[in-house]
């Protein structure tokens, strides 16, 4: 028996996806904001380093890695959260597939009452049709 859309989006537990969405949006727009700043500090020691010339390769090589040592940083508190964010979005997701597996559950249930109602309906029928 197909289960209708509505039925499943009417018995999934708005109130809890509701309570956790600001949690995941705030997370995510973090996440967006870490990327714009990891960007402009991407940009910040090529600008600087323009500006003040090492004396010597030594140096540049330094700069390098201090650079991107501080980008690997960045890298890993974004994959982090990233991974955060995945754990919430997932928690979700079980939660919704848990809440359709009941609602399919309840379907087949009320499927087979309904069969059973109506093979008693027929009986009963066919019983007054013979007494009368």
């Amino acid at each position: 028996m197909a289960i209708s859309w509505i039925t499943a989006l009417k018995l999934v537990p708005w109130g809890d996806v509701i309570e956790a969405t600001p949690q995941v949006v705030k997370a995510a727009k973090g996440l967006l904001r870490k990327k714009d700043a990891a960007a402009e500090e991407a940009a910040a020691p090529a600008a600087s380093s323009r500006l003040s010339t090492p004396h010597s390769s030594g140096e540049q090589a330094l700069q390098l890695i201090q650079s991107l040592e501080g980008r690997i940083r960045q890298l890993e508190q974004g994959q982090q959260q990233s991974a955060e964010l995945i754990q919430q979005l997932a928690e979700q997701n079980a939660q919704v597939i848990r809440t359709v597996d009941l609602l399919r559950t309840g379907a087949q249930r009320l499927a087979w009452a309904c069969g059973v109602l109506g093979v008693t309906v027929v009986g009963l029928a066919i019983a007054l049709w013979r007494m009368g």
